[in-house]
């Protein structure tokens, strides 16, 4: 059974149609990279699924359980919307962190939050929190930032500040972890921070969706790759036939100029 099934996914802003019945599945412990140009859906592709933003049609399951169904008139609570929203993680191009909180307060701020909800969280709250805390600790050492614990984000560099974001976006545990052109906000010699952090992720086999323009990066470490244009998906295959011998003249062409 797939853990994660996409089908005829629309969204439109407007007049403008986005995603055009978008359709794709992947297994657990399975990458996924999608490519394509500006423009051509991929980040809107992502917020759909993670509920940011509210598909036009088509319908999400989740290991078999459909959890957004666009023809549906179910309207759920918000507390059923969270808990939907916490199959996925989400690591944005742009970092997202709160200034005002150190390293390891962003990590533990959303499963406090969560933890808050719990019935017996104020019979056990400081063994909840010394647990919380424990456990990002844990996700920050694995990104290699425990010994930043403790700064605050102006005083990170670029890389450390994604390397930040990914251990937050773990600290909920999710089933699947969409990252959204990670390395496009760093300069070059960071790069190879977060791609060393997604390539040990891959190795511990996490479910992961990869938005990237590092062709190069997609091919060493993806299972299956889709090439996007203009809201559909144009090609998909194992990076073998994707990259290196692409089917259709779009994909040609995109990537002749990345490569």
């Amino acid at each position: 059974m797939a853990i994660l099934e996409v089908k005829n996914l629309h969204k439109s802003f407007g007049k403008t149609e986005v995603l055009k019945s978008v359709s794709f599945s992947m297994e657990k412990g399975e990458i996924l990279s999608i490519l394509g140009s500006s423009g051509s859906g991929k980040t809107t592709l992502l917020r759909c699924i993670n509920f940011l933003e509210k598909a036009s049609g088509g319908q999400v399951f989740v290991d078999g359980s459909c959890i957004f169904d666009a023809s549906s008139k179910e309207k759920p609570s918000p507390a059923v919307m969270r808990e939907r929203q916490l199959n996925f993680g989400l690591v944005f191009q742009s970092f997202n962190l709160f200034p005002q909180y150190t390293a390891l307060e962003n990590v533990v701020l959303a499963p406090k939050l969560q933890a808050a909800e719990r019935a017996d969280f104020k019979e056990n709250k400081k063994k909840i929190l010394s647990e919380i805390e424990q456990n990002a600790m844990n996700l920050l050492d694995r990104v290699g930032l425990a010994e930043k614990a403790g700064n605050y984000p102006c005083q990170l560099s670029g890389g450390q500040q994604q390397r930040v974001s990914i251990a937050r976006a773990l600290a909920l545990d999710p089933k699947i972890l969409f990252f959204d052109e990670p390395t496009s906000a760093l300069d070059p010699e960071l790069t190879g921070e977060i791609l060393r952090v997604i390539k040990d992720l891959a190795s511990k086999h996490m479910t992961m969706v990869i938005v990237t323009h590092e062709i190069e990066f997609a091919r060493n470490v993806s299972d299956k790759i889709i090439f996007m244009d203009g809201g559909v998906v144009v090609e998909e295959g194992t990076p073998e036939q994707v990259i290196g011998n692409p089917r259709h003249e779009r994909t040609r062409a995109f990537l002749s100029k990345m490569l």
